[in-house]
């Protein structure tokens, strides 16, 4: 696959040891930026390309998760951007919260790589398929 062919995946949490853990885990096979910021996150997402995909933590300071999804989903630029959200808050409201924004799935921490990992493959490999 070609630096051109690679999907980009926005990595989005303010604790240090989650983006580490992301960004190896997910690096070999895909391109990875970095937001430690909600508002960092709306910034990235923004520029052209937009990344393919948004591992989303919703515990931040600031702006939380669930609003940096929201704003997200507002703008017709990035709306269309899967967003999986990543959270030590695993309750059901949440949950159904995260759903209700448009996220695409939801992801427990600590962080599982191997399930992180497949769940990305699955979700790009899901939108290569309505592309097509």
């Amino acid at each position: 696959m070609s630096d051109d062919d690679q999907k980009t995946v926005l990595l989005v949490d303010d604790t240090p040891a989650s983006i580490k853990v992301l960004n190896s885990a997910l690096k070999e096979k895909y391109r990875t930026l970095v937001a430690t910021s909600g508002a960092k996150a709306l910034e990235i997402a923004a520029r052209v390309p937009h990344p393919d995909l948004i591992l989303l933590d919703i515990m931040m300071p600031g702006m939380d998760g669930f609003e940096v999804c929201e704003r997200l989903k507002a703008e017709p630029e990035t709306r269309d951007i899967p967003i999986i959200f990543l959270s030590g808050k695993n309750n059901i409201d949440d949950r159904s919260r995260g759903l209700a924004l448009g996220a695409i799935d939801f992801l427990d921490k600590p962080i599982d790589v191997s399930m992180v990992c497949t769940w990305v493959t699955q979700h790009l490999k899901s939108l290569d398929s309505i592309e097509d």
